[in-house]
């Protein structure tokens, strides 16, 4: 056979390749298809861009749902909130919210229930409708099937999620997160979606830096989203806050672990929101191991004392792996009113 003809036979053999998922194409190809597509534009600085599923995670009473709301409210309006960038132009956003009732929601943007805070008119918030006579029994589908329609019918190319346990409770197990993620992407895709979701983090250690892993169901979710960022809680001061990226594909990652944005929630105009104060480390927001590791020790004292009375300073001191001055310092904090006199440190000064 002349190498015509083994030429020949490749190209046949070539052309009669079908592919039942998988899209095939040279990376030149790749390349000049991008080339036609529109740039991403930023909706909250570089944390979250156009055509992204992004997560926000944090504890519970952090203020992921102001945030939220705060972004969602800069969007309808086309002004990025002071400190953080946005690109994108002014457009609905569709704020799915399983969290608040109305009233708590209008404490948060009004003062004392009056006055309320004057949305943009595009914004739109989604909830279960409580007063529907027959709920459905699968309501997970009757949800996704209202979700598309109100994209179609509202034109918003913008999802607020408040929060992903909307559809399962139990999102850390592969077999609840991975058809929610498929979902949620495929509904991003079908419409040229950019998709934001709020998730709870379990118990994040005071003393260590926020990573990907305290997130509930990371190992899961995680792969799926394009974005993720943080809210943490400051050491400094109860009432402040620092943002971290956590993920990131679309450009380097500008608030990390050396450039963390402190945050301080504030109302004014009847608007609840965070406001930037500075930029700094983030070990600056945590607290030091060592004060960590005291208290760890010092309710251990206290839970051996409760569970056994009759143990002294210098049993509880031996157990705990510390000294009976120490054991003595604990106790005497605990319930001082209730206290008549100290507890006895064994005849050992303090």
């Amino acid at each position: 056979m002349s190498i015509i003809d083994d030429l020949k036979s490749e190209a046949a053999q070539t052309a009669a390749a079908t592919y039942q998922l998988l899209k095939v194409e040279s990376a030149n190809d790749t390349l000049h298809r991008a080339a036609t597509q529109p740039v991403p534009n930023m909706l909250f600085s570089q944390c979250w861009f156009e055509q992204e599923i992004c997560f926000l995670f944090a504890d519970t009473g952090l203020g992921k749902s102001i945030l939220a709301v705060q972004i969602a409210d800069a969007i309808t309006r086309g002004q990025a909130l002071p400190g953080f960038r946005m690109e994108a132009q002014a457009q609905p956003v569709l704020y799915l919210d399983f969290e608040l009732s109305d009233k708590q929601f209008q404490s948060r943007y009004s003062n004392n229930y009056q006055n309320n805070y004057p949305f943009s008119p595009h914004l739109y918030r989604l909830q279960v409708d409580r007063d529907k006579i027959d709920i459905p029994d699968d309501i997970e589908t009757s949800l996704k099937t209202d979700i598309e329609t109100a994209v179609l019918d509202k034109g918003a190319k913008i999802i607020i999620v408040d929060n992903i346990t909307w559809v399962k409770t139990e999102t850390e197990k592969a077999k609840d997160a991975l058809p929610l993620m498929k979902y949620l992407k495929g509904l991003q895709r079908t419409h040229n979606l950019s998709i934001l979701i709020l998730a709870h983090t379990p118990k994040i250690a005071e003393s260590t830096p926020i990573t990907q892993n305290d997130m509930a169901g990371s190992k899961h979710l995680m792969n799926f989203v394009d974005s993720a960022f943080a809210l943490g809680q400051s050491h400094k001061n109860g009432r402040l806050r620092y943002l971290k990226q956590i993920k990131v594909r679309a450009c380097e990652a500008i608030f990390t672990t050396q450039n963390v944005v402190t945050l301080q929630i504030e109302k004014q105009n009847n608007f609840t929101g965070f406001h930037v104060l500075d930029y700094g480390k983030e070990y600056d927001h945590l607290k030091p191991l060592k004060e960590v590791e005291n208290e760890i020790r010092a309710q251990k004292i206290i839970e051996l004392k409760r569970s056994n009375p009759a143990l002294s300073n210098r049993q509880i001191a031996r157990e705990v792996g510390t000294n009976a001055m120490k054991v003595t310092r604990v106790l005497n904090s605990l319930e001082p009113q209730q206290n008549t006199k100290p507890y006895e440190t064994d005849g050992e000064p303090f």
